[in-house]
């Protein structure tokens, strides 16, 4: 027994052995979170109102990068003539686009329309800015392959409201979204810990909060000051409640909440004063929270009419 799996692992690392489902479903999705990741730390730099365009930094640096350092000519004419005369409507469609990328990645929702939407983006940054000082063009080839390996692969085992979606089509869906805000009600809270202990390192109510992550790195996961702190312990509490109690109205609530901590942030991004601290990365993550109850909120509600129309069966058999 112990010669067979030890020639089976050595076959894996050779390559001339298939790896089982389960192994290969969670490096898929490792591979999904991460690129979610990516885009995640990447919306932070996207600053309405002028996306950077008055001082010539940010989105608007780096597009116009695209007309003087051009890669494929006629893309640095579609910038320089389409793009760069109307750059906040781009500015703005960037944001969303890069933020739908995001929260549909981490999520695990609609992942292979969010493959085909991080090819097309992917494909536009590279032509952008693959020949500008300091950018390595390989990167943008492996941004591009990682979406098509999303697209043509299954990366939603685990951890998705797409497995969620499968699993309510063979009748289990109220456990699949049970666990699934379950999991997401645990990644919220210790998110909400981590967020308490970097809401010291500044003015905890500072509009400008602590960052969750390292620049160093560029990975974080937004910024928030105590009030953003209370709203993503809110939430987390209402996902677990409504995990627990199997309850479709703690899940909608969670998801109301999230929406309105998203907005709140986003109406205010261009001021001063933003109550919870955040950018827009951390919209971002509220935005993912929003997704993850109200996709688990239509099935934990059925588990009640279920349970009821059962009850109703029993009762007027026994009559």
């Amino acid at each position: 027994m112990r010669s067979n799996r030890r020639l089976h692992s050595l076959g894996l690392l050779l390559s001339d052995g298939e790896p089982s489902p389960r192994v290969s479903g969670a490096a898929l999705t490792g591979l999904r979170v991460l690129a979610g990741l990516m885009w995640l730390y990447n919306v932070v730099w996207k600053n309405p109102p002028d996306f950077g365009r008055n001082s010539d930094t940010g989105l608007y640096y780096f597009t116009r990068a695209a007309v003087d350092h051009p890669v494929f000519p006629p893309f640095s004419w579609v910038v320089e003539h389409l793009v760069l005369p109307n750059f906040l409507i781009f500015g703005w469609l960037t944001l969303v686009v890069e933020t739908v990328l995001a929260v549909l990645l981490l999520t695990g929702t609609f992942v292979r329309v969010a493959a085909l939407l991080g090819i097309a983006q992917s494909l536009a940054i590279g032509l952008s800015v693959a020949e500008a000082p300091g950018e390595w063009p390989w990167s943008y080839f492996m941004m591009i392959g990682i979406h098509v390996v999303l697209l043509c692969t299954w990366s939603t085992r685990y951890f998705a409201v797409d497995a969620l979606r499968a699993q309510a089509r063979k009748g289990n869906g109220p456990p699949a979204a049970a666990s699934l805000l379950r999991t997401w009600g645990i990644v919220l809270a210790l998110l909400g810990i981590a967020a308490l202990i970097a809401s010291f390192q500044t003015d905890r109510w500072a509009s400008v909060g602590g960052l969750v992550g390292t620049e160093d790195l560029e990975i974080g996961l937004g910024t928030y000051n105590l009030a953003g702190v209370i709203a993503l312990l809110v939430i987390a509490a209402c996902t677990l409640a409504a995990a627990i109690r199997g309850s479709g109205v703690l899940a909608y609530a969670a998801a109301a909440l999230s929406v309105l901590a998203a907005v709140s942030i986003y109406l205010q991004s261009s001021r001063t004063d933003v109550w919870l601290g955040g950018t827009n990365t951390t919209a971002a993550v509220f935005l993912c929270a929003a997704v993850v109850s109200m996709a688990a909120a239509r099935w934990l509600g059925r588990s009640h009419d279920l349970a009821a129309s059962a009850s109703n069966v029993t009762h007027q058999g026994s009559s």
